[in-house]
């Protein structure tokens, strides 16, 4: 028997500081904390969700040549990018949520509609929902993208671990085969090493076998620290 881990979704419960900047959520309509001014403390915190860009964040940005977004509407066109990708999605069993520190976007891609059982084929059907995910990464082109592969509990943890990594690269290939720069994608195959549901339920299981797919917009700022300016 495996031992328990801890949910990722135990992360949301998590209160974050705030301060008084505020932006207008497009989703909402509503005030809001900037995420430009977001105390460090959630960034402290474990899980891969929160641990910084696969591969580390100087490098990617300088080897990506992006140049960054206004840090003043970098919350902006991200709750703009959510309320397109989730209209863009719609029906398609995607979910396109904020990442639990606000600093980044999370879109999962189920495995039910993304491939076909135990394959790491991109099902037909589920193209053009891809093909929509590609075109706002290209219209917004100042983030890094981390392609996350996960497995349920269900066979050996090598297999897993192969199979959640196949997945992501599949993933992130395509999006790169969709005009995508491969300069700002990286993949990485987690297996079963977090779950965010029961692996006892078949429903369960099903919501661990995912392709998460974070989107981290870079602030003009970032961009400079990286080129040691």
């Amino acid at each position: 028997m495996k031992k328990s881990r801890l949910f990722i979704g135990s992360f949301a419960a998590i209160a974050l500081a705030t301060t008084s900047a505020c932006v207008t959520d497009p989703n909402t309509g509503e005030q809001k904390a900037s995420r430009t001014v977001i105390g460090a403390g959630g960034g402290a915190l474990a899980g891969y969700l929160l641990g910084g860009l696969i591969g580390g964040k100087t490098g990617r940005i300088v080897g990506a040549g992006i140049g960054g977004v206004a840090g003043g509407v970098v919350g902006y066109k991200m709750d703009q990018q959510i309320k397109e990708l989730k209209e863009q999605t719609a029906g398609s069993g995607v979910d396109v949520t904020e990442t639990p520190d606000g600093e980044a976007i999370l879109v999962n891609l189920p495995d039910g509609v993304t491939f076909a059982v135990d394959s790491s084929t991109i099902s037909p059907t589920f193209q053009g929902t891809l093909d929509q995910i590609a075109n706002s990464l290209t219209q917004y082109p100042d983030s890094l993208i981390d392609v996350m592969g996960h497995t349920d509990s269900t066979g050996s943890d090598q297999y897993n671990l192969e199979l959640s990594k196949r997945r992501a690269d599949a993933v992130g290939n395509y999006l790169i085969m969709r005009g995508v720069s491969s300069a700002r994608v990286e993949t990485i195959g987690y297996g079963e090493q977090y779950p965010v549901a029961d692996n006892s339920t078949p429903e369960g299981r099903a919501r661990n076998r995912r392709v998460e797919i974070k989107i981290t917009p870079i602030s003009q700022e970032e961009v400079q620290e990286a080129q040691g300016y």
